[in-house]
């Protein structure tokens, strides 16, 4: 690091560095002081969330004894995810307070800008110092005593300016740049939804309707080996679970093995291959994709349905794109919800009976497949452009980050 740089403790430079309030929701009032909380405390920014907003009436304020804040204050959010996001107050025209999960810092102003902290708390040095100082077994937190010890690179306070400007003007056009990149993202993936959508809703002559009890010879889902995760296996037959099913894909990560015991348990959920895939419960619910023949042989859980078309009848290509098309996605959506009373849940008897409309020949099915399948590659080819364009922003953010805070940004 360049002279004129040192490292002190973030406890060490603040004037004021205190826990927020501890406020009980009996507390909590529809208007008021308002409370702001972990939720609205962003990485470097502040994130209004005025539609949840919470207050506090003035009675309980002085009740509590409360510790207002004020524009320009830094709030350090002790709780993930990540744990010491932090972020500037703005002037939200309101009083305020904050909760016992949000550390207030005011910085001693001779020593440390807001802003340039502002910065700091987001680069890879600050979260990985925060991250070892962290407690707790099933939730990642930080005390207020271990916060105050984080180490804290600064410089004289006009180089500190300097560097603020620096960043001020590179993070403003990276934003652009991640805003452009993601409005692609979003149309490309939406030119792809609505064409599929078209295929659906504008059918031509030669289309028939039918349950797809009729359409298959098998619809079904399976179980959890006994003992449960803990029973997998490192290697062996594939276990499917609702987390491997995506639309238009099946995601491999986290993908499960069973041994041959276990396995034979499941036979009559054994998938074969060009199997259609249904996640049938839970916040997934409707996603659906035809199993790789990589991942074979394999079962499934409970939580996914294995829908296998007569071949002659009904391409599984083609029943894959007509289940995650929007008319057909909210009809399962809506299946689901009126499936179980305290989550989503689509039977097997509701998937039996569920209606689909397509070509009564399979040669039509197969044409609107491949041209399907072209226009989704082509898609996937521009998708992952743009992600790797925000994927090389991303990385430009941490680099600069980087070189700020050792001392070696110039402009």
């Amino acid at each position: 690091m360049k002279n004129g740089w040192q490292t002190k403790k973030l406890g060490e430079l603040c004037e004021v560095f205190d826990d927020g309030d501890w406020v009980e929701s009996k507390d909590q009032s529809s208007d008021g002081i308002r409370l702001i909380q972990t939720g609205n405390v962003g990485e470097g920014v502040f994130k209004d969330r005025a539609e949840k907003a919470r207050y506090i009436s003035e009675v309980t304020f002085k009740r509590l004894r409360c510790t207002e804040i004020f524009e320009g204050d830094c709030l350090i959010s002790r709780l993930p995810d990540p744990v010491g996001r932090s972020c500037i107050l703005p002037d939200t025209g309101e009083r305020m307070i904050t909760a016992v999960d949000c550390t207030i810092v005011r910085f001693k102003r001779d020593q440390l800008l807001a802003s340039f902290f502002n910065y700091y708390s987001q680069s890879g040095d600050y979260i990985g110092a925060v991250a070892k100082q962290c407690t707790g077994t099933t939730r990642n937190r930080i005390s207020r005593s271990n916060l105050g010890l984080i180490p804290i690179p600064i410089t004289p306070l006009f180089e500190q300016q300097r560097i603020v400007g620096l960043l001020d003007e590179a993070f403003a056009g990276i934003a652009t740049a991640q805003a452009n990149a993601e409005k692609n993202l979003q149309n490309v993936r939406a030119l792809f939804e609505s064409h599929l959508q078209s295929v659906f809703t504008q059918r031509g002559k030669g289309w028939v309707k039918n349950n797809l009890k009729v359409l298959t010879t098998k619809i079904g889902s399976g179980a959890t080996p006994r003992g449960g995760e803990d029973s997998y296996k490192a290697e062996g037959v594939s276990l499917i679970r609702s987390l491997n099913v995506h639309d238009l894909y099946f995601k491999h990560r986290k993908l499960a093995f069973l041994d041959d015991a276990q396995a034979d348990e499941l036979s009559n959920v054994e998938v074969q291959p060009r199997d259609v895939l249904l996640n049938i419960t839970g916040a997934s619910i409707a996603r659906c994709c035809i199993v790789p023949d990589e991942v074979l042989p394999a079962r499934v859980n409970q939580h996914v349905s294995i829908i296998r078309p007569i071949a002659d009848k009904l391409d599984a290509d083609f029943l894959h794109y007509l289940l995650i098309s929007k008319p057909y996605k909210d009809l399962l959506l809506k299946t689901g919800a009126e499936g179980g009373s305290t989550r989503q849940a689509i039977t097997k008897a509701q998937i039996q009976d569920f209606s689909v409309e397509y070509p009564a020949t399979l040669k039509e099915q197969k044409t609107i497949v491949t041209k399907l399948d072209t226009l989704s590659q082509e898609t996937q080819r521009l998708a992952s452009h743009y992600e790797r364009k925000l994927a090389a922003l991303a990385a430009l953010k941490k680099s600069l980050l980087h070189q700020a805070f050792t001392g070696k940004l110039s402009g």
